[in-house]
């Protein structure tokens, strides 16, 4: 009886918590990212597009960053779900940022920089860089249907999935999913 009652205690918590893929060759899926995330296989598109960092204007492409694991977040400064995730994100990137992984946070602002850093600087956002699609052209060639949007590009530089809504970023089931796919072979 101890061991039944043990069993059916411990099996759900252990589900709920196990970061393993449900079979070889799929991410791990738990937590809000098994009903949130919605698992896809897309290339990038191949057009160049024009972002605005601290630094200036440039024309990049995503596959600029080949090699990286990449989260890219559409977001806004009046967009309530998408202000509660960004110290979420900032705290994904302090986690895994680095040579293989970085978060591209794109605001969909219409005042730009003079919107942007005021608001990093009222919610303490060291780590990611500020990230602005003046033309939407970013937004446009990813089909960006509503906002927040997240897409995790693999190191290869396909889309493998998007998340459309604020999604735990720094929990253990975005960590879990994240590291599976810095850890598959690109």
């Amino acid at each position: 009886m101890k061991k039944k009652l043990f069993l059916a205690v411990v099996a759900p918590l252990a589900a709920l918590f196990w970061s393993g893929p449900a079979a070889a060759g799929e991410p791990p899926l738990a937590g809000w990212f098994a009903e949130g995330f919605v698992a896809e296989e897309r290339s990038l598109p191949d057009t160049p597009f024009t972002l605005v960092e601290e630094g200036g204007e440039r024309e990049v492409r995503l596959s600029d960053y080949a090699g990286r694991v990449l989260v890219v977040n559409f977001w806004a400064t009046w967009c309530a779900p998408c202000v509660r995730e960004m110290p979420e994100l900032d705290n994904l990137q302090a986690e895994l940022g680095g040579a293989d992984f970085e978060v591209l946070v794109v605001s969909n602002d219409r005042g730009g920089l003079r919107q942007v850093e005021p608001f990093y600087a009222e919610h303490g956002l060291e780590r990611l860089g500020i990230w602005l699609d003046p033309r939407s052209e970013l937004a446009r060639a990813l089909e960006l249907r509503g906002l927040p949007t997240t897409f995790v590009i693999d190191r290869s530089g396909t889309i493998r999935g998007r998340a459309e809504g604020a999604a735990p970023w720094d929990g253990p089931e975005a960590l879990a999913l994240l590291r599976w796919y810095l850890e598959e072979e690109g």
